[in-house]
């Protein structure tokens, strides 16, 4: 199985990078989801949840509910299958956009927490 690095990269000897282990592939792959805006990609338009798209909206309570719900029901829909979200925390200061995911890997049944960071996203 191929598990390409993201963003996607180059290894040393020019070839497409690969993540060094699965775990790092799933961080990946819900990194690429949190903060892929809909429309950036060609032939999934409707890819990713468009958080980054209100990072300099009113920081608040309830744009950090609305976030919550928008990140949790991408990483359903696109990740389903590999991963269940357990907690999901959305702090946004400035231009900061901080989210901390505890999530369980569906192959293994092992919850993991991570934390993802978009600094001046916009």
């Amino acid at each position: 199985m191929l598990n390409l690095r993201f963003p996607l990269q180059f290894d040393p000897l020019g070839r497409t990078a690969q993540s060094p282990n699965y775990d790092s592939h799933i961080r990946d792959m819900i990194e690429l989801v949190l903060f892929t805006n809909p429309g950036e990609r060609v032939n999934r338009p409707d890819f990713g949840c468009g958080v980054l798209r209100n990072i300099f909206a009113g920081n608040g309570d309830q744009l950090a509910v609305a976030l919550q719900a928008t990140m949790a029901a991408s990483l359903n829909r696109w990740l389903g299958d590999v991963v269940q979200v357990q907690n999901l925390e959305v702090n946004a200061v400035d231009s900061t956009l901080n989210v901390i995911l505890s999530y369980q890997v569906n192959a293994t049944g092992e919850i993991r927490t991570d934390s993802f960071e978009r600094r001046d996203a916009i």
